[in-house]
């Protein structure tokens, strides 16, 4: 194919509505009811082929608040683990506790065979992605970790323009983002933590970011890292509402890493909750034909800040080619909830698979490793 049709193919996309089959519901149990469980009930509701039965939440009251808040109707436990034991027809749970319950829950539901969409990010540590996936492959059933932004069409165009060859082989990427003012503190202290969020703006938001680059390049394995973080902002009353919460603060609002990956790639990362700066910068994929110009956001949530770039000579000229951004309308949220569905239903591969994200995990886990010992490390993922 010519260069020049490679290029205008960047400029399409082509979207295909899959004929939902009613005939079979599915019975969905909701495992922590806090905000984020909204997203995903609002998305529930308008799949025709799905049935909420079930809710937990540790603090009492919450759940049910949240089933009538929702206008629902369901059995209320208090942990994910008894809404499992005591509801055998479920099909599959949505996980949306904060990050250091993540992992229990999603192994505790894999063993008994419900299948699981386990909010990001995964979990907090290495070690727990490790179990997740032992008790997944053990289990044969469907996890899915939630990254919304790999349904966006222009997120797909980014791994499409790096398979086409246009790039060559990449060699180095820049990528991060951030929220000049952007700590979650209206949700009160669990995102803010330790012992309940685990890993700030570096879990949050900058599994993101590593999953844009990495899923486009083909998830390639860490090989080292030598990572950075702080709490400048989070910890200082004057950039928060109030004392009590920069006293809570236990996370990262600020984190690093300089990576290398399989492939002779290396991987310039950052990510901030709060800065004093409108964006650390543009993501960057660099290759031996070409380089992609990504911008950024002014509030990073995995979204493409504009128009994309392509470096590139043509003819021995240096010319650049601009990638418009693509308008489908489409709801994020609603099109990971979907594939979720699809796949349990119709026996399909996770749509965002643990094995790709073990990688991310391992990475968010080793900036915060080698931030504590202060030198580079050794990424080591066994065999599962």
């Amino acid at each position: 194919m010519a260069n020049s049709s490679i290029l205008d193919e960047f400029k399409t996309t082509h979207l295909a509505e899959e004929k939902i089959d009613t005939n079979r519901k599915l019975k969905v149990g909701i495992i922590g009811t806090g905000w984020i469980a909204d997203a995903h009930m609002q998305s529930y509701l308008k799949q025709p082929d799905v049935e909420i039965v079930a809710y937990a939440d540790l603090i009492p009251g919450k759940a049910e608040a949240f089933m009538k808040k929702w206008k629902q109707e369901g059995r209320v436990y208090m942990s994910g683990d008894e809404l499992i034991d005591n509801e055998p027809d479920i099909d599959a749970v949505s996980v949306c506790t904060y990050n250091c319950q993540h992992a229990e829950p999603t192994i505790y539901a894999l063993k008994h065979g419900v299948n699981v969409l386990l909010e990001k990010p995964m979990c907090v540590t290495l070690d727990e992605a490790i179990e997740i996936r032992k008790a997944e492959k053990e289990s044969g059933k469907v996890l899915s970790i939630g990254f919304q932004p790999r349904f966006d069409e222009n997120m797909k165009m980014i791994k499409r323009i790096v398979e086409s060859g246009t790039l060559g082989k990449i060699y180095y990427i820049q990528t991060g983002g951030g929220r000049r003012r952007g700590i979650p503190t209206p949700f009160g202290t669990s995102f803010i933590a330790k012992d309940t969020g685990g890993i700030g703006a570096l879990g949050d938001i900058g599994c993101y970011s590593l999953d844009m680059v990495l899923n486009a390049i083909g998830y390639p394995k860490p090989l080292t890292v030598t990572g950075y973080k702080s709490a400048y902002f989070g910890t200082n009353p004057k950039y928060m509402p109030c004392k009590e919460y920069a006293e809570a603060f236990g996370v990262d609002d600020f984190a690093a890493g300089f990576v290398r990956l399989e492939g002779d790639i290396v991987l310039d990362f950052r990510i901030a909750w709060a800065m004093h700066l409108d964006t650390p910068g543009d993501t960057i994929i660099m290759g031996t034909e070409g380089s992609l110009r990504i911008p950024s956001t002014d509030c990073w949530n995995g979204s493409v800040g504009g128009a994309m770039t392509i470096y590139h000579d043509l003819c021995g000229t240096q010319t650049q080619t601009t990638v418009p951004i693509l308008h489908t309308g489409a709801d994020l949220f609603d099109l990971k909830i979907r594939s979720f569905l699809d796949a349990v239903k119709l026996g399909k591969p996770a749509p965002v698979p643990s094995s790709q994200i073990i990688y991310n995990q391992a990475i968010l886990d080793g900036i915060c490793r080698s931030a504590e010992l202060g030198h580079e490390i050794e990424i080591e993922i066994p065999e599962i």
